[in-house]
């Protein structure tokens, strides 16, 4: 296996301006992926994304910087880097949401880089992508169901 990449889509029953909210705002995001977020859909924005799913009492803190915000298209940014530095190809992965209309709702590509570029030792490489891929079979799912109940709600 490469470890490279991780790719994943899922349709969305909604419009790209809908998803495009639905995977870049925090009163969204916490619906679906983190426990809390604190981010703005802005280019350089930076913010942070909270997990209390594994420990509540040891939440795990991840910084995020917006890398790229092109509604309803494209959203991007660099996460899980060490807190106070900036993040760059060799030290944080990389996420894109890519949103294409299809029909009447939105198809979602949401593609992770940065695995490799970080320089890790195999063992290490092979644990953090199969870490972060468990975890979106986890989330993208989530992302498609909380889209369902958000366009279904009056």
């Amino acid at each position: 296996m490469e470890y490279g990449t991780i790719e994943r889509e899922i349709f969305g029953d909604a419009s790209p301006d809908v998803v495009f909210e639905v995977i870049s705002t925090p009163e969204h995001l916490s619906q679906w992926w983190p426990d809390e977020a604190e981010i703005e859909p802005v280019p350089g924005a930076t913010g942070r994304v909270v997990f209390h799913r594994a420990a509540p009492e040891q939440p795990k803190v991840v910084p995020l910087t917006v890398v790229d915000a092109q509604p309803p298209r494209r959203f991007s940014f660099r996460w899980d880097y060490e807190a106070g530095v900036i993040p760059g190809q060799n030290n944080s992965m990389f996420v894109t949401f890519d949103l294409e209309p299809s029909g009447e709702g939105t198809q979602v590509r949401m593609t992770e880089t940065g695995f490799r570029e970080r320089g890790w030792e195999a063992a290490v490489l092979e644990h953090a992508y199969r870490e972060h891929s468990a975890g979106w079979d986890y989330f993208i799912p989530r992302l498609g169901e909380y889209i369902a109940v958000l366009v279904s709600s009056p």
